[in-house]
């Protein structure tokens, strides 16, 4: 039995759900979404619960039965609270504003670089180098912090271009002077 397939999702108040077959629709404070998920994993309200059980023990069933969990709990995780990526940009001239909506960011390029959000997708800058991606839907937001990142992705050298928020990018050693 999966061990995050198997546990139970809380709704929160002001949470709605609504199950028709294999599609799951959430509404909550923040929007709404909707996903149609796969036939082996059978999605059922208990009370103020929502348990993910898998229809039989066959290979496929038992591969989807945690990723069908999860994929509802971001659901309900997203209407109520929201995602956020952050992106910290490192070098210097490299700097990032939002213009209406869309994200212009200077990398060193000849040409500022350009992000046209998706739907339901807003994006923050605090002090020109601290980009804030977030949303209610949590791939739509991973997907979108990640083309920004490789835009201009951190260099082993100098550290320079753009990283998530805490990690650590290893760092080599240049070249070796002559003695």
């Amino acid at each position: 039995m999966s061990r995050i397939g198997k546990r139970p999702i809380p709704i929160p108040a002001k949470v709605t759900v609504s199950i028709d077959g294999q599609h799951v629709s959430v509404k909550g404070p923040k929007g709404e979404l909707a996903r149609t998920l796969p036939a082996e994993a059978i999605v059922e309200q208990e009370g103020d619960e929502i348990i993910v059980r898998r229809i039989d023990d066959s290979r496929v069933a038992r591969q989807l039965h945690g990723l069908c969990r999860t994929l509802v709990s971001n659901m309900v995780e997203g209407v109520s609270q929201g995602f956020q990526k952050r992106l910290e940009i490192q070098g210097v001239g490299y700097r990032a504003q939002v213009q209406g909506r869309t994200l212009t960011m200077s990398l060193g390029y000849s040409h500022p670089v350009q992000f046209n959000p998706p739907d339901g997708i807003q994006f923050a800058v605090e002090g020109n180098t601290n980009v804030i991606v977030s949303g209610i839907d949590k791939e739509v937001v991973g997907n979108m912090a990640a083309r920004i990142r490789a835009a201009r992705p951190p260099e082993p050298y100098k550290g320079k271009g753009v990283r998530y928020a805490g990690e650590m990018v290893r760092r080599k050693a240049g070249k070796a002077g002559k003695k």
